[in-house]
């Protein structure tokens, strides 16, 4: 807490003002984390003061949540109030965890010092920057208060590091091991991308840690309906396993399609649901070592695989579409999504996959282009459909395609630029 303390008052985030006749006073709490390695040592403990932002009123105590930090009073910390002045508020300078402004103020702030650096936003990711400097490059990715980086030369890392802890108090935590959550494993082979421990603490919270293991994460059947079987009781439980088993899908693609299935349902889940759910975590029980390998290429090529179905959703007969990308021989992107409206033929439903595919590929291309890594040749994007090939080709329009027209028109262009290929 003193360590938390001493760097706020350090950054000068606030001054110490009498209670203005009137105004509103924030108030917060300090929270406690424990922070632990991957091997389940403990790393360090953890204070942060945090205010309540969610008492703050819209267009009173701020306009636009992306606006700079307007006239915002918040109470001392709990156990650091001045001991003269024990009565007095805090004026905020700069922003607190919690306040509405926060994230995009920190934002801001960090964006602009980093392209004085002479780092370039990317237009494709906006929490990506890259640098140029002379043959060197050099890649920095925020996540929240967190970044990665990697440069061509280690002379380049060093010294950006340097300028970084003039500006921000960073601990720099030497090769990339572990990043919220994801293990980070080299060897000469490349990478391995693993969620073990995350896994693990997923069936600890479900109580499942000593279940049978299922070999599948769901059976040939997995689409259920929204009234199969009774409600359950605590719908909450459900809910919280289901956006925990999502951010498990960043390393286990094998697990994308069933727990798409399963949060289809979490606004009211029924006994069917938390079995799928629960089939899903005994899946997990057996795997809980699989992950994600990434290999260099000496070439960079994409290649697309995509598949849908036909009105396969019980309830509204909107069809299922999913799509592999590949960078070389390493999985890059995935996806497993339910389509918005309904079609009127399978080859429709087919089409609108193969436009999904299309459109994540383009956002690749570009990317890579960005982290200035051209790809001359057309990505190569597979589809079991037929007449998806012609129509991609065919510059006729036929009156079973006018519901997708857009799409057409959008892979057509992809396809005539010689950027995509649908096979």
């Amino acid at each position: 807490m003193q360590l938390e303390f001493d760097v706020l008052q350090a950054n000068n985030t606030w001054t110490l003002q009498d209670h203005p006749l009137g105004a509103w006073i924030i108030t917060g709490k300090w929270v406690f984390k424990h922070k632990w390695n991957p091997d389940d040592t403990l790393d360090r403990y953890k204070a942060r003061w945090v205010v309540h932002g969610f008492n703050q009123r819209p267009e009173i105590d701020f306009g636009e949540i992306f606006l700079p930090i307007e006239t915002v009073y918040c109470s001392q910390p709990t156990g650091f109030e001045h001991p003269e002045r024990p009565n007095v508020v805090c004026l905020l300078s700069r922003s607190l965890y919690g306040l509405r402004q926060g994230p995009r103020q920190w934002f801001l702030r960090f964006v602009a010092y980093v392209t004085s650096l002479g780092f370039v936003q990317s237009h494709t990711d906006s929490s990506l920057f890259v640098l140029r400097h002379s043959a060197d490059t050099m890649y920095l990715l925020l996540y929240i208060d967190a970044m990665i980086l990697s440069a061509s030369s280690s002379r380049l890392l060093q010294h950006i590091i340097a300028k970084l802890k003039l500006e921000f108090a960073i601990k720099d935590l030497g090769p990339l091991w572990f990043f919220h959550g994801i293990d980070v494993q080299r060897d000469d082979s490349g990478f391995f991308l693993s969620q073990e421990k995350y896994a693990k603490e997923i069936l600890e919270q479900a109580n499942l840690s000593n279940c049978k293991a299922a070999g599948t994460p769901a059976d040939v059947h997995p689409k259920t309906s929204d009234t199969d079987g009774n409600l359950i009781n605590d719908t909450s439980w459900h809910r919280s396993m289901a956006g925990a088993l999502q951010y498990l899908t960043l390393t286990r693609p094998d697990i994308a399609y069933a727990v798409q299935q399963m949060c289809l349902h979490m606004h009211a889940a029924r006994d069917a649901h938390l079995t799928l759910l629960k089939r899903i975590l005994r899946y997990v029980k057996g795997t809980t070592s699989l992950g994600l390998r990434l290999l260099p290429v000496a070439s960079l090529k994409l290649t697309a695989y995509t598949d849908t179905d036909w009105a396969g959703c019980p309830d509204t007969r909107c069809s299922t579409s999913g799509f592999l990308v590949f960078l070389g021989e390493s999985l890059a992107s995935w996806s497993s999504k339910r389509q918005a409206t309904v079609l009127h033929s399978s080859i429709e439903a087919k089409y609108r996959g193969v436009a999904n595919v299309i459109a994540e590929c383009s956002w690749l291309r570009q990317l890579l282009g960005e982290l200035h890594y051209h790809i001359q040749g057309a990505t190569i994007a597979y589809c079991d459909n037929v007449s998806s090939v012609y129509m991609a080709r065919n510059p006729v329009h036929h009156q079973r395609t006018k519901h997708i027209e857009l799409d057409v028109h959008f892979v057509r262009e992809k396809v005539a630029l010689g950027e995509l290929r649908v096979l």
